[in-house]
């Protein structure tokens, strides 16, 4: 059997063709897209045919690649970027482009929100989140308030996985994973907050599709692309789920104790719970996960944003030339620390906030200096999640680490010394194709069970094994000391409103 999985981004579109006989990633097809204008600070939208297009395009080369072998396609899985607002008309329309997880034009929304529905504490009950700008639910009352001509043409609310699942089963539906993403779902009881649904937009719940688990395929692949690929009819769909949820399943992250972390041009650190975890701050987000459980998940905008950024300013700096600079300096970088809100920040929730270099000094204002505090800095980041994760109880014995970041086998030894884990890199790269294709086999496969599921990831999930690296007792003692230096400056700015 051979399932292709496709992880649909906010850059480009990948689809994968994985054996699942063998594990062997068979083909592959990759194309990029860009983003349309968009009115308002923060906002960033894209054209969701560009996604469909992407699709078509990436799948078809690949079915090309597999030749005579395409007769084994059985399933189908879709990854997408999470939370981005897809509306539609009565007749399936797209009405205006989609606004994706990374517009921050929503701030006031939020705040309106929040206050309406009676404080953040409230709002993290009713729902298990805070209402921050990534999410869908601020984005459906900023198009209400901004364009309301758009929301009331607006028949169907869809998220960006949801709509390239309806393109190709011809089926509306959404799985809890994306779900859960939206702000709009109470994640302990996997339904929608009634409370929620009416701040944001009187009518809304008749304009969501319905709530599907995960085992549940979202359908078949339609005649027409069936006869257009020259596929079996009965091609299944998976109900696919969010990068995130996708990324978990592709590293092996489905059951307690194995954490992932991203490192790529923002950061995501999330693991495995057989029950809701909902932090009473609102930094972890209360995610419901693409396999049945939970996934509560902490995200940073700044990570090789940063780095890349840091690296340019030396122009003819290699990637391998800016390793080895920051490798020439003690940890904790002779007290040179980088808040990294450069692009603002999601945890701590900080959309407006902008870095700071503290800690400058004649023997640490170097390039070597800046590089190590760069990459100090935005791993501390993810690190202050971590340290949410252990306050509710999640305590990871192995973080399995993506992206382009662990390219770098000296900051793969940096994320365990700062973690305080062990740290290990994947096999194969794919991570959210990967994990797309396995749901697509446990969709087509007769058994939809959790146990089928694990079997599955345990398979076709396999670790590079000379990537580990174990934590260095000494280092992250000091790393401890850095973060906890880096909370006590981010809150005396913040308290004067000057971060």
């Amino acid at each position: 059997m051979i399932t292709l999985g496709i992880d649909s981004g906010t850059q480009s579109t990948k689809t994968v063709a994985l054996d699942i006989s063998t594990g062997e990633i068979l083909a592959s097809a990759q194309q990029a897209y860009g983003f349309v204008e968009a009115k308002g600070d923060g906002a960033m939208e894209q054209d969701p045919a560009v996604w469909i297009a992407a699709v078509e395009s990436t799948i078809s080369q690949v079915l090309e690649k597999l030749g005579s072998r395409r007769s084994e396609v059985a399933g189908i899985g879709v990854s997408g970027q999470q939370h981005g607002l897809v509306l539609l008309d009565a007749a399936d329309q797209v009405v205006r482009p989609a606004k994706l997880w990374c517009d921050t034009s929503t701030t006031a929304q939020c705040a309106e929100l929040t206050k309406a529905l009676g404080g953040e504490a409230k709002v993290v009950e009713l729902t298990g989140n805070a209402m921050l700008t990534g999410y869908t639910a601020p984005k459906i009352l900023w198009v209400r308030q901004n364009e309301p001509q758009n929301w009331e043409k607006t028949s169907h609310v869809l998220l960006p996985h949801d709509y390239i699942n309806w393109w190709l089963t011809g089926v509306q539906s959404m799985e809890y994973g994306d779900a859960s993403g939206t702000a709009l779902l109470d994640v302990k009881t996997r339904s929608w907050s009634a409370p929620v649904l009416d701040a944001v937009a009187p009518g809304l719940e008749a304009k969501l599709p319905p709530l599907r688990t995960s085992a549940v395929p979202a359908g078949v692949l339609r005649p027409e692309l069936t006869s257009k690929w020259n596929l079996s009819a009965t091609v299944t769909i998976s109900s696919g789920g969010g990068d995130n949820m996708m990324g978990a399943i592709g590293t092996g992250n489905v059951r307690p104790g194995i954490m992932t972390a991203s490192l790529g041009t923002s950061g995501t650190l999330y693991a495995f719970s057989p029950s809701p975890v909902v932090d009473p701050k609102g930094e972890v987000a209360a995610f419901c996960d693409s396999t049945g459980s939970w996934m509560p998940l902490a995200c940073t905008m700044n990570v090789t944003l940063v780095t890349e950024l840091t690296r340019k300013l030396f122009k003819d700096w290699s990637h391998d030339q800016y390793d080895a600079a920051a490798a020439t300096v003690p940890a904790g970088g002779d007290g040179l620390l980088l808040l990294p809100y450069l692009a603002g920040e999601r945890t701590p929730n900080l959309p407006r906030g902008s870095g700071l270099l503290h800690g400058i000094t004649v023997k640490n204002l170097t390039p070597a200096h800046l590089t190590r505090a760069a990459m100090e800095g935005v791993t501390l980041g993810l690190a202050y999640g971590l340290d949410r994760f252990r306050a509710l109880g999640v305590n990871p014995t192995e973080i399995r680490i993506t992206g382009g970041g662990t390219k770098s086998a000296f900051w793969r030894q940096l994320c365990a010394d700062v973690f305080g884990v062990p740290t290990v890199c994947l096999t194969s790269s794919e991570g959210a194709a990967l994990g797309a294709a396995i749901q697509a086999a446990w969709a087509a496969g007769g058994d939809h069970s959790e146990a089928a599921l694990h079997a599955l990831c345990t398979r076709l999930v396999t670790l590079d094994e000379s990537s580990r690296c174990t934590p260095d007792d000494k280092n992250t003692a000091v790393y401890k000391e850095l973060l906890d230096r880096a909370n006590k400056l981010r809150s005396a700015l913040t308290a004067v409103s000057l971060l």
